[in-house]
């Protein structure tokens, strides 16, 4: 059974007495890799702050390890929380050594030289202690602030939009790394970033915010197929609603025909809805008599993404495959494949 590492009752939060984040529940189980995402100015950026000790809390608490670390009134100093910090641009030394760098919280520490050295080979730099920061890549610097923030092996780590000073491509690939180091270590984390990719891969559990408020804690799985709001459905993945009405709990019509869920609503029958419908719920089929003409057409390497337009003036996204070419302007043929269904009651 996972234990519980890091709690967040009630909290609210922010600065110079404004209030950014408001009645925050959040829980971290130990070894766990959690992820604060949502738009800049959303209060996730605030809350990991509070977490490490840098701003104080107007309401509620946080707990790391069984004890309070902050309440209204108490704000144990950061240097005391056994967390560590990875910030988005690195805050390497610039006069010391990769080696050096990475020992310099464990300085005292007896086996200085061996975990230095071992934490070098875990981020694939070993072949590099003796470089300083700027004869490295901005992948190689965000490795070398890992492993350093790594060294006093800390209850908890902190990630500041860490990957949003590299390419796309880089990005992709150092955030898989960055995860197998974690789970290699059993490393507990908390990662802030504006990029849901990002989060997926490297979370177990995501938190999606919105102007102050935590609208969902959740699995990437079920923040893509079972979001709790229409926020999270919109901010989360790719997808339009459509509107229709709710024939059963399971079922609602639509101007695209009759969609069967595998989840239950508790909205009466006949309550107008809004049905969010997601790339691969569309399949193109050419034959097919319901159509609509495509407006966009994005080449994704593998796949298309394509744009249609309902004769209604709705707009649904498709994925198919790259050689599945259609000109933009053509109409095709397409039907729904949904294998869930995600409705909200609708709004005006």
């Amino acid at each position: 059974m996972s234990q519980l590492l890091l709690s967040l009752r009630g909290l609210a939060c922010g600065y110079q007495g404004h209030r950014i984040v408001q009645s925050l529940e959040l829980h971290l189980n130990a070894g766990d890799i959690g992820c604060l995402l949502g738009p800049s100015g959303c209060g996730k950026t605030t809350t990991l702050r509070a977490i490490a000790g840098f701003e104080s809390v107007q309401e509620g608490e946080i707990e790391l390890g069984g004890a309070v670390i902050s309440r209204p009134g108490f704000t144990l100093a950061p240097e005391k929380r056994r967390i560590g910090m990875v910030f988005q641009d690195y805050a390497l030394f610039p006069h010391l050594s990769v080696a050096d760098n990475v020992a310099f919280g464990i300085r005292k520490h007896p086996d200085c030289a061996r975990i230095t050295a071992e934490l070098l080979e875990l981020v694939k730099l070993g072949h590099l202690g003796q470089r300083f920061p700027h004869e490295l890549s901005g992948g190689q610097q965000q490795r070398v602030a890992l492993a350093r923030a790594l060294a006093p092996e800390p209850q908890l780590l902190l990630l500041d939009e860490p990957f949003s000073n590299l390419d796309g491509e880089l990005r992709r690939r150092l955030s898989h790394e960055v995860r197998d180091i974690l789970k290699a270590r059993g490393t507990s984390a908390i990662l802030v970033t504006h990029d849901q990719e990002e989060a997926f891969a490297v979370s177990d559990q995501v938190g999606v915010f919105n102007q102050g408020r935590l609208e969902q804690w959740d699995t990437p799985f079920n923040l893509y197929h079972e979001p709790a709001s229409p926020f999270v459905a919109s901010f989360v993945g790719q997808g339009y609603f459509i509107r229709g009405q709710l024939l059963s709990p399971d079922t609602v019509q639509t101007e695209l025909g009759v969609i069967h869920g595998n989840r239950a609503y508790t909205m009466a029958p006949g309550s107008s809805v809004d049905v969010l419908l997601r790339p691969d719920d569309v399949q193109l089929e050419p034959g097919s008599p319901t159509t609509a003409e495509v407006v966009q057409r994005a080449f994704r390497g593998a796949e298309f993404l394509y744009t249609l337009r309902l004769d209604s003036g709705n707009t649904l996204l498709a994925l198919a495959p790259s050689h599945q070419r259609i000109d933009i302007g053509r109409r095709t043929g397409f039907r729904l494949v949904p294998e869930h269904l995600v409705a909200f009651p609708a709004t005006a």
